[in-house]
């Protein structure tokens, strides 16, 4: 019976051992918070393992001393141990399940507050950022490039090594865009603007999707981040306003409509289209000055003229 429960006992722990490296092991791109491509994305995660380790310190020690009171005061034959039956109180031991706690709380609320206004400023502050505008739609993501007067369809391209500030909007139900390699999620509701900085540091392309459920084409609603070298970039913006068609009205109210869609180019769109898609949303009921996702909108809109 004994060597039963023996060798019962050493396979799970085998099996736990080899779940833990699995996990360990799995730092590579299909984990993809853990392989961090820019400066935004290693921020997020020295937060991440931070948080993990000051949790450590409570949880380790937690379950240790769980198995040792667990196994030092089971009942037994012979049992010595002091019965105390009066005894409700350890000055010792309240501060430290209230210490260490307030300790932990306060390390982790310095360092996220920290890296979070951190966040809200350029990755970088010797490179010419670019503006990108993005609108969430059902089921599909539209992307305009407000210097380069361009837009695409369910993928985008950036110059690698340049931040990149994302301008954020719905034209349906509310979204998140997330490129878990760049960077954390931000949400897009209709009627604001959000902004999210990224940064790719090398040449590559990122999986991106939306993290909001929104439907039963929600699982469709993935899209490429295409890094180049500014050179390359540049180029491939010039073919596609000489060659690509022109995002129309007409067709803007089509990709509206629920429904997939393919990638697709186009070199124009109508004037000011991300602006008045949030005054159509309810940004018009808002005030001149007023912020919209915490921005300015009259500062916006100088950024895209």
């Amino acid at each position: 019976m004994s060597k039963r429960f023996s060798s019962g006992r050493l396979w799970r722990v085998a099996v736990l051992a080899a779940g833990l490296l699995v996990f360990l092991s799995g730092c590579d791109r299909r984990y993809l918070i853990f392989n961090p491509s820019g400066p935004v994305a290693e921020k997020e995660l020295h937060l991440i393992i931070l948080s993990a380790v000051l949790c450590a310190v409570v949880v380790i020690p937690v379950l240790g001393l769980l198995i040792f009171i667990i196994y030092r005061y089971r009942d037994k034959p012979g049992n010595k141990a002091p019965y105390t039956p009066e005894w409700n109180d350890s000055k010792i031991l309240e501060f430290v399940w209230w210490g260490v706690p307030i300790i932990i709380i306060g390390i982790l609320g310095v360092y996220t507050a920290k890296t979070t206004y951190s966040l809200v400023r350029p990755p970088v502050e010797d490179v010419k950022p670019i503006t990108i505008q993005v609108t969430s739609l059902d089921w599909k993501w539209l992307f305009q490039y407000p210097d380069q007067k361009i837009a695409t369809v369910n993928y985008v391209e950036i110059p690698a090594g340049v931040p990149v500030q994302f301008h954020l909007t719905s034209d349906q139900m509310m979204n998140s865009f997330w490129v878990p390699e760049l960077g954390g999620q931000e949400y897009t509701m209709p009627g604001m603007a959000m902004r999210l900085w990224l940064q790719a540091d090398q040449p590559g392309t990122y999986y991106g999707s939306g993290a909001n459920f929104t439907g039963k084409g929600f699982a469709h609603m993935k899209f490429k981040v295409v890094a180049k070298p500014q050179a390359r970039f540049n180029h491939w913006a010039k073919q596609v306003k000489k060659t690509a068609p022109v995002l129309t009205e007409a067709k803007y109210q089509q990709l509206v409509q629920k429904g997939l869609a393919e990638k697709q180019t186009y070199s124009s769109y109508p004037e000011k289209l991300f602006l008045d898609t949030i005054d159509r949303n309810g940004g018009k009921y808002m005030k001149p000055g007023m912020k919209h996702g915490g921005h300015d909108m009259s500062m916006m809109d100088n950024d895209n003229e």
